[in-house]
Parts: structure tokens; C-alpha cells; sequence
């Protein structure tokens, strides 16, 4: 009888797991990293895919570069709204700075030209919002320009970025591209 339970229970393990084979992996959910001005945005936000959704009569996903500002000015945001409607609450990813004016990697800081923050207006407060020193104690990323190219009028990039403030759970953030007409 033992057997028969231990022989029914290893069964059941592995026909739940076939269930998950055909499922997508969190990365495969993500847009591909083009750097065609796709218009496209993703991450993994705490290992869930997050892209813009949803919209508030703004469009879910901007970018705005000005060159001749603060030796490049480089503005990157997106929102999404979780519930099917585009009412409720809602998630902002921000980042970018200034002093950006060709490819290559910058370091997103706590304090500092280049920065991220994070809402999330479904938590609640503090938990809702990571922005400025000194609710945000700890703020650590990487912006990477792949492609700035003004005649073409595109801009595309990786990032990563983990935030955190006390009483708070953090912010993780990986796998994050971009590809946008400027």
C-alpha cells in the first residue's frame, strides 16, 4: 500500500510539471532587444515580466532625448495598468538623466545625474513610491545606450536597477530593453 501511495504521488509531481513545459518563460514574455525604433519596452520587475499597459490618455511608453541640454538629456518612461481596465491601480517606471550623449554604459545613482524610480499606486504608503534620498536608501543600476542615433531618430538601450527603503520590500529589476523613435 505504501508503494502504491509513494508510485501515485510521484505521478501526480510529474504530470503537474508537464503541465508547466508548454508555459512561457518569464523572459520569452518580454520584447525582443531591437534596435530598429520598435517602440518597444520590457523587463523582469522582481522575476514577473512588466511592459507597458493600459492607457490614461498619455502614451504607456515615452521617450524624450534633447542633446543640447545638460550634455544630453535622456528621459525614458513607461506605465502599465495590472487590471484589464485602465482604471485602478497603476505601475511608472522612470529613468534616464543627464550627461548622456553617446553609447555606452552609465550608472544609475542614489544620488547623482542619472537615477530611477519606481510607482506602484496599488501599495500602500511609504511602499508606493521610490524616489528621491532620503525615503530610497539604496538605488543601484545600469542604463546602457546600444544605439543613439539623431539622423535615424532611434534610441535603444539595456537596464537593471535594484531600489530599496526601509519597511519596504525592493525593487528588482533585470533583463530591461528599450527601442524607441525619437
Amino acid at each position: 500500500m505504501r508503494k502504491l501511495l509513494l508510485y501515485a504521488s510521484f505521478l501526480l509531481l510529474t504530470q503537474c510539471s508537464k503541465c508547466k513545459d508548454n508555459d512561457p518563460t518569464p523572459e520569452a514574455q518580454l520584447p525582443p532587444a531591437t534596435q530598429t525604433g520598435a517602440g518597444t519596452f520590457g523587463c523582469l520587475l522582481n522575476g514577473e515580466p512588466w511592459t507597458p499597459k493600459g492607457n490614461d490618455g498619455r502614451e504607456n511608453f515615452r521617450i524624450t532625448y534633447d542633446p543640447g541640454y545638460a550634455g544630453g538629456s535622456l528621459s525614458i518612461r513607461a506605465y502599465r495598468y495590472p487590471a484589464p481596465s485602465n482604471t485602478g491601480p497603476h505601475q511608472y517606471i522612470n529613468l534616464g538623466g543627464d550627461r548622456i550623449s553617446q553609447t555606452g554604459s552609465y550608472p544609475l545613482v542614489l544620488v547623482g545625474d542619472r537615477k530611477v524610480f519606481y510607482t506602484d499606486t496599488g501599495k500602500t504608503f511609504p511602499c508606493d513610491y521610490y524616489g528621491e534620498v532620503p525615503d530610497v536608501s539604496y538605488r543601484r543600476g545600469t542604463l546602457t545606450i546600444t544605439r543613439l542615433d539623431l539622423q535615424a531618430g532611434v534610441i535603444s538601450g539595456t537596464f537593471s536597477f535594484t531600489l530599496y527603503k526601509p519597511g519596504c520590500d525592493s525593487i528588482k529589476v533585470t533583463q530591461g530593453r528599450f527601442d524607441k523613435r525619437l
